[in-house]
């Protein structure tokens, strides 16, 4: 992912995250890192809630167990580099951008409908990951986090390329792809709303 062309192409972001994001979040390591490890932290209890109410869908066994381990291992590895920095995981932030795609998600209708929402906002999740990962591991003065966060990177986008499989297997291609435009132009306003107060790192 070179810019902002890549980004659009491959993650299909319609907004980028302006650079000087990361300067808001290089202000405080602890802040960074205490933000991604409760930010890793609900993501593996979103995939287990996912299991919890898909059982009967094996592919969504299968294919979100191994992601409840690696988040829950992103989670460890977190915790690992505050106390290598000799900082403190600190309280866990309301997380205005996640609670603004809640909000978006189908309430009632058919189930179905509703998990489709839920994979493409985990789609989405991960995407703005993988994307803000890449500004950290271009932006950081540290060259340790740069290195760090590179790591993760790429693994939000294999998170993301999965939860979008998992939306085309269960349901028709053009239903999956009108909705996931109708997702990513919410999602870029939202992204207008909040990208400079720094609601969120991961």
């Amino acid at each position: 992912m070179e810019d902002t062309v890549d980004v659009k192409s491959i993650l299909n972001l319609q907004l980028v995250t302006d650079p000087r994001w990361v300067q808001l979040a290089s202000i405080s390591t602890e802040a960074i890192l205490t933000d991604h490890a409760y930010c890793e932290q609900k993501a593996a209890i979103s995939c287990i809630s996912i299991i919890q109410h898909y059982s009967s869908k094996k592919e969504i066994v299968h294919k979100l167990s191994p992601i409840v381990t690696e988040e829950w291992g992103h989670f460890r590895l977190v915790l690992q580099e505050l106390e290598k920095r000799k900082l403190n995981l600190g309280k866990q932030r309301k997380d205005v951008y996640v609670n603004q795609l809640l909000a978006f998600q189908q309430k009632g209708g058919s189930e179905e409908g509703r998990l489709l929402d839920k994979l493409l906002t985990m789609a989405l999740i991960e995407a703005r990951s993988c994307e803000r990962f890449k500004r950290l591991s271009e932006g950081l003065e540290d060259a340790g986090l740069r290195k760090f966060y590179r790591r993760f990177m790429e693994s939000e986008a294999g998170h993301y390329t999965l939860f979008i499989e998992l939306a085309r297997l269960y349901f028709p291609a053009e239903k999956v792809n009108e909705r996931w435009k109708q997702w990513l132009a919410y999602e870029a306003q939202v992204m207008q709303s909040s990208e400079l107060r720094g609601d969120r790192i991961h």
